[in-house]
């Protein structure tokens, strides 16, 4: 009785198996690193994500301090502004006692009023 596998046959049946193999694992390996390269670019974009979310943050807060520092200054100066001028009406009227110094701070009074 003889083999129907030739040897032939067989050869070609390993050399099969064998690239099979082969194929197999570069297979393998090419999906492997496609997954870890993925998964690489993923970390990296929501880094950067974070990144630009925490500078826009801290830009927006920046920004809300220094207007509200300028805004709490504006006020400051206004009051003061204010407060001499009444003071110096108030001592004008005490000093003179007269209806000069009342005309003199009709305009100082106006230029108060329209601040207010």
């Amino acid at each position: 009785m003889e083999s129907k596998y030739t040897p032939r046959f067989i050869v070609v049946v390993v050399v099969v198996i064998v690239v099979a193999r082969e194929v197999v694992v570069v297979v393998v390996v090419v999906v492997v690193v496609v997954v870890v390269v993925a998964i690489l670019v993923v970390v990296v974009v929501v880094a950067v994500v974070v990144v630009v979310a925490v500078v826009v943050v801290v830009v927006v807060v920046v920004v809300v301090l220094v207007v509200v520092v300028v805004v709490v200054m504006v006020l400051v100066v206004v009051v003061v502004v204010v407060v001499v001028v009444v003071v110096v009406v108030v001592e004008l009227v005490a000093e003179t006692g007269s209806a000069a110094a009342v005309v003199v701070s009709q305009p100082v009074l106006c230029i108060v009023n329209k601040m207010f």
